[in-house]
């Protein structure tokens, strides 16, 4: 609790995501894998998605005023160590997201899941809020962490193969400074290869895919997983080892209820 007197103090993770209420992605995904990786998950929500995987129905989305009250209200009250981006939705709450974090968490390492459209092919984002993104967000991140569709948008590229992503994310990385995580999954091939670009190089790493799971939620639980190994002082590049292990075991232990869809809690089972 955050009033407990114990000596045991996990580092403080703040994300700034919708909720979804099937709990598979969003706030609530990135809260389990913040705990189930030792974190302590705090939450500045965006909007409210009702939505489970394959459907999303609606969506109601914050004041931009009041994200920011709950982001500047976590850095009141705690000592936040790392912060991730999910669903921002618009370029008002970016906007908001971008001013408030530029004034209160300089040094603080940010992820940024660029969450653009749902796994059932819903837009999450409105038109023109990439421009946002890319002005404004990217500037201050530590890591971008694109899906293959959002890395064809970002890139302007066709990234049909590893080969493809390598040039995708070397000039992203040259344009915007930050690093990039492109997530190969998409790609379905035999293996679910993951390219960490930074300004350094290009890192690779891999791990069986899964046939048959519904990626919904795992584009958050693996950026959540990486801000949080980040908030207890990890490297980027051991960071995103111990997120990939994660993600590859999330997936592996994906639950299914009868016929329904894959409803992926994303913590260690």
């Amino acid at each position: 609790m955050s009033g407990s007197a114990s000596t045991i103090k996990p580092p403080v993770v703040l994300t700034i995501a919708g909720s979804d209420n099937s709990c598979g992605a969003g706030a609530q995904a990135d809260l389990k894998t913040i705990t189930a990786l030792g974190g302590y998950g705090q939450t500045a929500v965006t909007c409210l998605v009702a939505e489970v995987p394959g459907r999303v129905e609606a969506i109601q989305v914050a004041r931009p005023g009041l994200v920011s009250q709950q982001v500047r209200l976590s850095f009141d009250a705690f000592p936040v160590k790392a912060v991730k981006t999910g669903m921002l939705f618009s370029t008002a709450i970016i906007s908001a997201v971008v001013d408030v974090l530029s004034e209160i968490a300089r040094g603080v390492p940010l992820v940024v899941d660029p969450v653009m459209v749902a796994s059932s092919g819903d837009s999450l984002l409105k038109p023109g809020a990439i421009t946002a993104y890319r002005k404004r967000l990217f500037p201050l991140a530590t890591l971008v962490t694109p899906n293959l569709d959002e890395l064809r948008i970002l890139s302007g590229m066709a990234c049909r193969d590893l080969d493809g992503m390598r040039k995708a994310g070397t000039m992203l990385v040259e344009t915007y400074g930050c690093a990039f995580l492109l997530k190969g999954g998409h790609l379905k091939s035999r293996l679910a290869t993951d390219l960490l670009v930074t300004q350094n190089g290009i890192e690779d790493f891999s791990a069986p895919f899964c046939q048959g799971i519904d990626a919904h939620g795992t584009g958050c639980t693996y950026s959540a997983a990486i801000a949080t190994e980040l908030a207890k002082g990890k490297g980027l590049s051991e960071a995103v080892g111990i997120a990939k292990r994660y993600i590859t075991t999330a997936i592996q232990g994906s639950l299914r209820w009868g016929s329904t869809t894959a409803l992926d809690h994303r913590v260690s089972l």
